[in-house]
């Protein structure tokens, strides 16, 4: 939304009036998602993170998410790379739930240093530190893939809402936030969330279209040159017959062969 904005202002982009819709239902939907949202915990060290992150439950996931990015990685990305959109969004999706969830206990680290508690020390952070660069390289370079090889008004949608929806799962396998939710706060969530998507996909579908790449706007010209000879009464011509192209002509005289 906020890169749709800029352009309309920064670029000289028209924003269509689907476009402003688009607008619209993102903001609408964001305000439903941060009201309702689950207060955050309060951590004081990245021990108490790394406690959360060993548990059961999000090893599993993290081992799930794993062996979905290395299946689409290995198997699925030579074969049905090219054609098959989910598998660049599949991978930078299950990817980058591992990386916000690194970059968040990151994030809490930085912010304890800052206070006068060093995190620095403890060999969890680098852990998370390193499992966050790996991931953010490995999500970019898919990413890129998948921008260069499908168009971008397909892309950020899909990728928006694959990105989104593994996040929060992992968010709350991890954080538990939803435990001490109410049905109707959760309920009420998950429709700021379709809003947010609904949103993002009717502000892509107003996008104008790339225009073609013109490969052969200029193509070689072969001349073709024909003779129209009359002498003793006679006519004789020669002309290449190779498709219509332009011809030169060429109109001798009987005098010319004296």
């Amino acid at each position: 939304m906020g890169s749709a904005v800029l352009a309309h202002f920064l670029l000289g982009e028209k924003l269509q009036k689907m476009g402003v819709l688009g607008c619209l239902l993102c903001i609408v939907g964001s305000t439903v998602i941060v009201l309702h949202a689950p207060e955050e915990r309060s951590i004081n060290s990245v021990k108490e993170i790394w406690e959360l992150a060993i548990q059961p439950a999000f090893l599993s996931y993290t081992a799930a998410a794993a062996a979905i990015a290395l299946v689409l990685i290995w198997y699925f990305s030579p074969r049905y790379g090219q054609t098959n959109i989910l598998v660049y969004i599949g991978i930078c999706s299950v990817i980058g739930s591992l990386t916000v969830m690194s970059i968040k206990a990151i994030g809490i680290a930085i912010k304890l240093t800052l206070e006068g508690t060093n995190q620095a020390k403890y060999f969890q952070t680098w852990i998370f530190a390193m499992v966050a660069i790996t991931c953010i390289i490995t999500q970019l370079n898919y990413l890129n893939m998948a921008l260069d090889t499908f168009n971008t008004a397909i892309v950020s949608p899909i990728y928006y809402a694959g990105f989104t929806s593994f996040t929060i799962l992992a968010s709350a396998i991890m954080f538990k936030d939803y435990s001490g939710q109410s049905a109707s706060s959760i309920a009420s969530e998950l429709c700021g969330f379709v809003t947010v998507l609904s949103g993002t996909f009717v502000l892509h579908s107003t996008r104008e279209p790339d225009p073609p790449i013109l490969t052969d706007l200029y193509t070689p010209l072969s001349p073709k040159v024909s003779w129209y000879i009359q002498s003793s009464g006679e006519h004789w011509k020669q002309k290449d017959e190779d498709g219509p192209s332009p011809n030169f002509i060429t109109i001798l005289q009987q005098d010319h062969f004296k």
